[in-house]
Parts: structure tokens; sequence; C-alpha cells
């Protein structure tokens, strides 16, 4: 039987691995900041949902040793993932322990989610999931960044990313979704993108 694309690795997971990053999602950070100029020397960073830690590592390679990178999700980051400016949670992110550990270490200049849910086939049932750690990311985006600071999270596309879009642009001089090239050609990924929070 053949193998589908998400089962062989392809140009990206290649690329991710030579340059010792635990998965591919990397290069749509790298995308998303290529095009909006995230990433600043010297902030303070948070990633939500991000085991095994490719955004993280690409943050905490990017920002500068004066930046501060926190990171959270459920599982651990992977062993490559390290840093003395990283302090990583483990833990539900919608827990109230794990929200005033967050907040504890902010306020923040950037929030990015690349968090996806455990998908069961059913579009429906996928894309409310994402839908619910989209709203997740925003809330904190909403709460924690300073006035000024960016915001990226994953969607799942089935219609909610336009009602989260619309509640972004209260809160943010300019929000939209992106799509970048190394989303893999049949997933229905985008991402949320908020720039400057008033």
């Amino acid at each position: 039987m053949a193998q589908n694309s998400y089962e062989k690795p392809d140009f990206w997971s290649q690329k991710a691995f030579s340059e010792g990053y635990p998965a591919r999602s990397v290069y749509k950070l790298s995308e998303i900041n290529e095009k909006f100029g995230f990433l600043k020397k010297n902030i303070c960073a948070l990633d939500l949902g991000s085991a095994p830690g490719s955004w993280t590592m690409f943050l905490l390679r990017n920002l500068g040793e004066g930046a501060k990178v926190v990171s959270c999700d459920l599982n651990p980051l992977s062993k490559d993932v390290f840093g003395d400016n990283l302090f990583f949670f483990q833990g539900d992110l919608n827990s109230k322990e794990i929200r005033t550990k967050i907040r504890e270490q902010g306020p923040y200049d950037l929030v990015v989610c690349d968090a996806a849910p455990l998908t069961t086939g059913n579009r429906t049932v996928d894309t409310a999931r994402s839908e619910s750690l989209a709203e997740m990311a925003f809330w904190y985006a909403e709460n924690m960044l300073k006035s000024g600071g960016n915001f990226a999270a994953k969607i799942f596309q089935g219609g909610a990313e336009q009602k989260i879009l619309m509640r972004m642009r209260k809160v943010f001089f300019s929000a939209k979704m992106f799509k970048p090239q190394a989303c893999r050609r049949e997933s229905f990924e985008t991402y949320l993108i908020g720039v400057k929070k008033i």
C-alpha cells in the first residue's frame, strides 16, 4: 500500500532534521517571521502547545541571549531544546495553575501557537477542536501581550477562523490569515496573524 505524504519525509522534514530541529513546523514560523517581522532581539516570547519544540528552538536561536522564551505543552520538549533563557512548563494551558505561572513570566512581546488537536478524520470534529485551541491561544494574546505585541496561531479552515479574525481586529491594528508554503499541500491548516496589539 502506498504511503501518504504524512508518512514519508518531505523536503521540509529532511531540512528540519539536517538543521537540528525536532519537526518541520519550524519553517512555518520562519515564513511567518519573514512576512511579518515578528522576531526582534531580546524580546519576551510565549510558545503555546510547543512540544516537541521546533518553534521554541527557533525562538531561542533567533531572539538572542537577552530574550526570554516561555514554552508550555502537555508533553515534554525534545531533549535538544534547552537554554538558560528558556522557561518550560508542562501542563494544561487551560488550567488556572499554568495560566498563573505563564502570566508571572510576562507580559509578552510575542505569542505563538502551533498546537494541533488529535485528529479523528472527521473534519467537523477536527475543525471544532482546532477552533478551541485557537480560541485558547487568542485568550493568552488578549490577556498577556504587551501593547504593540504580535500573535500567530494555527487553525484548521472550516469557518471559525473568520469569527476569530473579527474579534482579533478589535485587539490588533491588523489581523489576517496566512498559509505558509511549508504547510503540506493537502492540509487545511492556516494561521491567524495579529500585528501590533492596540
